[in-house]
């Protein structure tokens, strides 16, 4: 009995995380674009300032004894940081370089890569069953942006790379998790200032720093108060993020994301009446049925595992 409550507390501790995600997620995808459509404001420095304000949001929780930092030697980080700017700097080039469609349809190959990262140097383990969930969600994303796909060689050399740079960020964050004993929070608050450092590096060779439309630029006072706000929220998505895939999985967590990704496209279509085509509605049904599939099955293999250790004398 003790243990089905246990059981049962730990899938609303995840059901919650997920639903805090999709909230905060969808949030500051919609605050984001209002910041860059009515100020401008470059996407790079943005994601500096919001992993600053991340370090800063757990410097304070840290302080009011939410979370005991744990000491973490930097060469441990040192990999899952500079993953983490290469993502950033990869994805940006990848939609400067690519159409949306084409950039939509490489970020769809990250959860297959992160199968095959976890197979091959992890030495996980996934059924068919779950692996078969692949193609209804990949055939969703495809429907979704067919109509947009163009392909250039720098295009998909920079495509390539991000999805490669992200899948392993995202292994990387349950790995170390893991490897080192730490929490989402312990974890995060290292290695954020580190890529904060990186990204400040790498800004200037991407965006003007000082002057018209640079991060140290002059903008005006709602401008500053939007983009600390997107960094409240990035705060919050971070964590999330960071405490999904420590307590779930890398892939649970990007099978969510298409779920976000979908629910994204509905919300436009809502909110800013953005078009949305037959084809792009039935991509969203078949990527949700895709999802639908390999929560069923993930829960089933779950249960069947708890159920043997069970029976186990």
């Amino acid at each position: 009995m003790a243990s089905l409550v246990d059981r049962v507390r730990g899938n609303g501790r995840i059901v919650a995380g997920l639903l805090l995600n999709l909230l905060v997620s969808i949030c500051i995808v919609f605050l984001n674009k209002w910041i860059y459509v009515h100020h401008g404001f470059p996407n790079m420095s943005l994601t500096l300032v919001h992993f600053v304000v991340t370090w800063l949001g757990l410097y304070i929780c840290q302080k009011l004894n939410i979370f005991a930092p744990k000491s973490l030697p930097p060469s441990k980080l040192l990999l899952l940081a500079l993953s983490f700017c290469g993502f950033v700097v990869f994805t940006n080039l990848s939609l400067q370089n690519n159409t949306i469609g084409t950039y939509q349809l490489a970020k769809a190959m990250t959860t297959p890569v992160i199968i095959a990262i976890q197979t091959l140097w992890y030495k996980k383990t996934f059924s068919t069953r779950i692996q078969l969930t692949l193609i209804p969600i990949t055939s969703g994303v495809i429907l979704n942006s067919y109509y947009d796909v163009k392909f250039n060689f720098l295009g998909m050399v920079f495509a390539a790379l991000g999805v490669l740079v992200t899948s392993l960020y995202q292994v990387w964050v349950g790995a170390k998790q893991h490897e080192l004993q730490v929490n989402s929070m312990q974890l995060l608050y290292y290695q954020a200032p580190m890529s904060s450092a990186m990204l400040l590096l790498a800004v200037p060779f991407f965006e003007p720093v000082f002057g018209e439309g640079g991060i140290f630029g002059p903008w005006s006072i709602s401008a500053l108060v939007m983009v600390l706000l997107s960094g409240v929220i990035a705060f919050m998505v971070n964590l999330s993020i960071y405490w999904i895939i420590g307590n779930t999985s890398p892939v649970t967590y990007n099978m969510f994301g298409h779920f976000k990704f979908c629910i994204t496209l509905f919300g436009g279509y809502v909110l800013f009446k953005d078009p949305l085509s037959v084809n792009q509605g039935l991509g969203i049904l078949c990527t949700l049925f895709g999802i639908l599939a390999y929560t069923h099955f993930k829960l089933s293999e779950q249960e069947g595992t708890k159920s043997k250790l069970v029976q186990r004398p």
